[in-house]
């Protein structure tokens, strides 16, 4: 159970760019891991009030890459002008399907929620497969991020 990380960070305040990411193996425990790094990196770049979401796209993102992709899985996480977007990018080129699932069914939701809880989503063709991202707005605290001052 290896899991490479990597953390690439530009800047630690301000409106430049954050970013961090990590490769798990194809496994289960893998969601869980993801999950976890998801959470703690939020919470390091005071965006804490969204990690509930963020962990629940990651998990659904992650467990469709073990379960309809190949290889390794690689998460980014980014933050930049309010904007957090993470990419899971697994090695199979087929893109997702929102699947139309009966009201008891135990598998098949994941699209659907990434579909109503982030603001954009989309996949992309990548040189060894594809990767499947989310954007959320996000609300940097003040004690970093620049501030407006109110008009008067």
């Amino acid at each position: 159970m290896n899991m490479v990380v990597q953390r690439l960070m530009s800047a630690v305040c301000g409106n430049r760019t954050k970013m961090a990411s990590w490769t798990f193996p194809p496994t289960a425990v893998s969601v869980r891991r993801a999950r976890h790094e998801a959470r703690t990196q939020m919470e390091h770049w005071g965006l804490g009030r969204q990690v509930e979401v963020v962990k629940l796209l990651v998990s659904e993102l992650v467990t469709n890459a073990i379960r309809h992709g190949r290889g390794q899985i690689r998460v980014t996480m980014s933050v930049e002008n309010g904007v957090l977007r993470c990419g899971v990018e697994d090695e199979s080129a087929e893109p997702p399907r929102m699947r139309h699932v009966g009201w008891d069914a135990e598998r098949g939701r994941g699209m659907h929620l990434v579909d109503m809880l982030a603001c954009r989503w989309g996949s992309a063709h990548t040189r060894l497969g594809k990767v499947v991202w989310f954007q959320l707005a996000v609300k940097a605290p003040s004690t970093c991020w620049e501030t407006v001052p109110e008009a008067r």
